[in-house]
């Protein structure tokens, strides 16, 4: 049983707060117990602990799991932060800058300033029903930016170094009063770089990047439905400041088939038969993503019945078995019969007793038969 304090008894508000009062209450905490200033023995903890609850609190998804099942609906209550810098990363923001707190309490931020991953790029790729269930690999081409070669990234020219920003002595970061706040922002002068270039690169015009064409190979896994996405990791943009790369996300579009409709990991097969077919009973071949199954329809089959043949679907990307290929047959009904098919036709409907029209007759026939 887990022994955690209330997340609302923890940042001191209702149950009915609004994302507002979240947010004020926990600036207020964050504050109060912030390890560079407070002189309370569980600083540390306490602040973690506010920032735990604001991280579900102030999630509209997680907030409502917490509400219904309690530590247990967001995971058994853990945090994804390890230490105190991790939410300076994550909440640094809602302060007026991501090194809020170090210049607020003197001396934290001086530590290191994390660098940032490239950009996600989003890929689309296209593919036939029959390619989606088996796996495929496919070539993908898209442009993205990566560092400069002339100037490896730098911005600056070949022989010449970026200077430390005169308006933030380097840190990329400049301090504003607002009444007892320090509120820190991104340097105007170097847009938070810390850096000054004088001499830009010809080559990327001072920016360190340059754009470049890609073409990848990219196994797409057995299974995968439209509107899904594979991550080719590290294939995304170069990061600015030499930090990891960004991902590619290739997002799928699976083209309609002429005979299978998906549902899940099943297939939905629509079958034409006779009426001689669905009375008296038939085996057929049928298609499946494999090649020609043997279908057995039985003696009285009805309109619309389904059949079940199993593992004739698709595999489950995740893991799992195959679906099933559920066929639905309906019964066909000529628009043309030849003369020998009618006749039969219409004995076996006096056998049945039923009511059907008369042989055609020609116009003077009929005209005939009325005067």
């Amino acid at each position: 049983m887990s022994n955690k304090r209330d997340y609302y008894e923890v940042l001191s508000v209702e149950r009915t707060a609004t994302k507002v009062q979240i947010d004020r209450a926990y600036r207020k905490l964050a504050i109060k117990y912030h390890p560079d200033s407070s002189k309370a023995e569980d600083a540390v903890e306490r602040f973690k602990e506010a920032s735990e609850a604001y991280e579900v609190l102030s999630d509209t998804d997680k907030r409502a799991r917490y509400d219904r099942y309690g530590h247990a609906g967001v995971g058994g209550g853990g945090s994804q932060f390890n230490d105190v810098e991790d939410i300076f990363e994550a909440f640094g923001e809602m302060f007026g800058g991501g090194g809020m707190f170090g210049d607020l309490f003197g001396g934290r931020s001086g530590r290191s300033r994390r660098a940032r991953r490239g950009a996600d790029i989003r890929c689309d790729v296209t593919l036939t029903l029959e390619e989606a269930a088996k796996g495929v690999s496919k070539e993908i081409t898209f442009r993205r930016n990566v560092s400069c070669g002339t100037c490896e990234g730098s911005g600056a020219a070949p022989g010449s170094q970026p200077e430390v920003c005169t308006t933030c002595g380097g840190r990329g970061q400049v301090v504003q009063s607002a009444g007892i706040l320090r509120v820190q922002t991104a340097c105007p002068h170097c847009g938070g770089s810390g850096k000054q270039i004088s001499q830009p690169c010809t080559d990327c015009r001072g920016s360190g990047m340059q754009t470049e064409k890609a073409e990848l190979t990219v196994e797409i896994p057995a299974g995968v439905d439209d509107g899904m996405r594979v991550r080719v990791q590290g294939e995304g943009e170069a990061s600015a400041n030499g930090g990891p790369p960004g991902d590619c996300y290739c997002f799928i579009t699976v083209q309609p088939h002429e005979l299978f409709r998906r549902d899940g990991s099943n297939l939905i097969l629509q079958l034409p038969i006779s009426y001689s077919q669905a009375a008296l009973g038939a085996e057929l071949d049928v298609p499946t993503l494999d090649g020609p199954e043997s279908l057995r329809i039985d003696a009285g089959t009805q309109n619309g019945e389904v059949f079940t043949l199993s593992g004739k679907g698709v595999v489950d990307p995740r893991g799992g078995r195959a679906g099933d290929l559920l066929v639905q047959v309906f019964i066909e009904v000529p628009k043309k019969l030849s003369t020998e098919q009618e006749d039969l036709l219409r004995k076996l409907a006096e056998l049945d007793h039923e009511s059907v029209l008369p042989h055609r007759k020609t116009f003077l026939e009929k005209v005939a038969d009325l005067f």
